[in-house]
């Protein structure tokens, strides 16, 4: 029987041509200063366009939306550009790309984002969080993240429409569709989860107050391009840059049910990838094939085994493979062919050239 990972897949307009996922990873190499996506960020996607979707980077819909130093961002003509070469090259093979939309919130530094206070959904630091800055003075280095401002309704307006304007902008650069990140504690995970939300209006308390910005993005994002070119990430389980819900699995089945209600092409759960992390409960899958009637991606410790059962079960619909992407290019071949995988050097994960990124050799280019 064929392998299930190489059956093609209809995603909304889009054929697939396998359910392997090269899913969104920050790698901070954009060109200084401005932010932008250059020609050796083309390169790598298209070594990787055999994977059936790309999800490239994070990348900031705006200057504040910024949190890390070197990252890509698509709020102005120069990022849109830059990104042209980066879907042209994915097209020409034969690839499909999505753009991931971010804006961090308060995981950030005024270093990163041009002197201003961050914004979140409300003024809480993030305790024991840092990000990696580059102050043009001094040596680039991790520093704790700033207190963020809370957002006023004028504030939220005003991003739901970057993030509008930014799905546009992505679609002018070329790519298939956009993701939402929602997750691993930015912007919008800050609103979702309870223990970052202290808010007493309409966006903070109950579940639905909480989840009220994300439908507010999602539907501005789906009037501007279309339901079947925008997915959405979250990470119900994880409680990366310091944010935790109270009752995880009441809220985000409550969200993937609000996502149903927009129609939007795929939702992709980031499930917890740390060494010995618990498994995402089956009754949480089952619950949430129930209420989300789109795609379903999963990422998170997947090999080809794990991934084929997952399938099997009907928990997902396609699977992400993160790490190794980075030091196999030729990824979907290698599954295929049970090909031993190369393994990545993690001093070259951030920022650099191509060492690192591009210079990973497909399998059959590898000397003995």
């Amino acid at each position: 029987m064929t392998n299930a990972l190489f059956q093609p897949l209809q995603l909304g307009n889009l054929t697939l041509k396998n359910r392997i996922v090269m899913p969104p990873m920050t790698r901070s190499r954009a060109t200084q200063p401005g932010n932008v996506a250059n020609q050796m960020m083309a390169d790598y996607y298209a070594q990787r366009s055999s994977a059936g979707l790309i999800i490239a980077e994070g990348t900031q819909i705006s200057a504040l939306g910024q949190g890390y130093a070197w990252t890509p961002g698509i709020y102005t003509p120069e990022q849109i550009a830059g990104w042209k070469k980066t879907t042209d090259a994915v097209h020409n093979n034969g690839g499909v790309i999505f753009a991931q939309l971010w804006h961090v919130g308060r995981v950030s530094h005024p270093n990163n984002t041009g002197g201003v206070q961050p914004i979140s959904s409300s003024a809480h630091k993030a305790e024991n969080v840092k990000v990696f800055i580059d102050n043009g003075t001094d040596g680039p280095g991790f520093v704790d993240v700033a207190i963020p401002r809370e957002m006023t309704q004028a504030d939220i307006d005003y991003v739901v429409g970057e993030y509008r304007q930014a799905a546009l902008n992505a679609i002018e650069a070329g790519f298939d569709g956009i993701e939402l990140h929602a997750a691993n504690g930015y912007l919008i995970n800050q609103f979702i989860d309870s223990q970052a939300n202290k808010r007493t209006d309409q966006y903070g308390g109950a579940i639905e107050n909480r989840l009220r910005f994300l439908g507010e993005v999602v539907e501005a994002m789906v009037n501007a391009i279309g339901a079947e070119r925008v997915g959405v990430r979250l990470a119900p389980f994880t409680s990366l840059n310091g944010t935790v819900d109270d009752t995880p699995i009441e809220t985000y089945i409550a969200a993937a049910a609000l996502l149903n209600t927009h129609n939007i092409v795929y939702l992709h759960i980031a499930e917890v990838d740390w060494d010995d992390a618990p498994e995402t409960p089956a009754t949480f899958k089952q619950a949430l094939r129930e209420v989300f009637q789109g795609t379903l991606i999963y990422a998170g410790r997947y090999n080809t085994e794990k991934a084929r059962q997952a399938m099997s079960a009907g928990d997902t619909d396609l699977v992400a493979f993160g790490r190794p992407f980075v030091a196999n290019p030729d990824l979907p071949l290698r599954i295929k062919n049970n090909y031993p995988l190369a393994k990545h050097n993690p001093e070259t994960l951030f920022g650099g050239a191509e060492i690192g990124l591009t210079d990973y050799p497909e399998y059959n280019n590898q000397s003995a």
